[in-house]
């Protein structure tokens, strides 16, 4: 996995109005599934309901790359609640594997 920083993350998102967030999701969710995480595809994050399942996969998905260092339902509950500061507390704990 790529190195990002989570302050960054967060800029990057704001500057762009979200449009960068469908971008860190997009190469996150490649990245997760090449090592193994099983993301459905991205289209569904287009899709009303779907969208809420497609983000649930991709928290699954880091807890499986984390190694359960955070679990698939806390950073679903950061995500959802938090947005972006949830996004920059998700991005540190995927730090942990790609300095790993």
């Amino acid at each position: 996995m790529k190195k990002r920083s989570p302050i960054m993350v967060v800029i990057y998102m704001c500057i762009t109005f979200g449009i960068y967030g469908l971008f860190y999701f997009y190469k996150t969710k490649e990245e997760m599934n090449a090592l193994g995480a099983g993301i459905p595809s991205f289209i569904l994050i287009f899709l009303p309901i779907a969208n809420i399942f497609w983000l649930w996969k991709w928290c699954c998905g880091v807890e499986k790359v984390t190694n359960n260092a955070i679990s698939g339902a806390l950073a679903f509950v950061l995500l959802f609640c938090l947005s972006v500061i949830g996004v920059a507390i998700v991005q540190s704990k995927l730090n942990t594997v790609a300095t790993a």
